[in-house]
């Protein structure tokens, strides 16, 4: 018999988000000493928490009727959660002349990733 796994909350998800967000953020802050590349790191941060819990709202707002509900609700605000992801990303790109490749990058993939570290907390994935 296989154990039940326990369901991972979206806003769990997202708070990891948020967590990874700030410590890149803070630690392009202290390192770096120059605001740009913080800011550059805060708007790579955005970019991956603000369209997640957009979803997550989207998605936990309501309980679907059936299967094929739930499954077409979900990829309705996948797609809203890309198309808003790309539009804050492209939106920076022509409007913060100081932006840092690497602060916004290293925080976007970092934020991504977070999520590993809330399904590591719940036992999910094996050491």
């Amino acid at each position: 018999m296989r154990p039940k796994l326990t369901v991972v909350s979206p806003w769990a998800l997202v708070g990891w988000q948020v967590v990874a967000g700030g410590v890149m953020v803070l630690l392009w802050g202290l390192l770096t000493q120059q605001g740009s590349k913080a800011w550059s790191a805060l708007f790579g941060a955005a970019s991956v928490v603000v369209p997640g819990a957009l979803m997550a709202w989207g998605t936990t707002r309501r309980s679907a009727m059936n299967p094929g509900t739930a499954v077409l609700t979900f990829m309705v605000w996948e797609l809203i959660k890309m198309l808003l992801a790309v539009a804050m990303l492209v939106a920076v790109v022509l409007r913060y002349p100081a932006l840092s490749w690497p602060a916004l990058l290293s925080a976007l993939v970092v934020c991504l990733k977070a999520n590993w570290l809330a399904l590591l907390r719940q036992g999910r994935i094996r050491k």
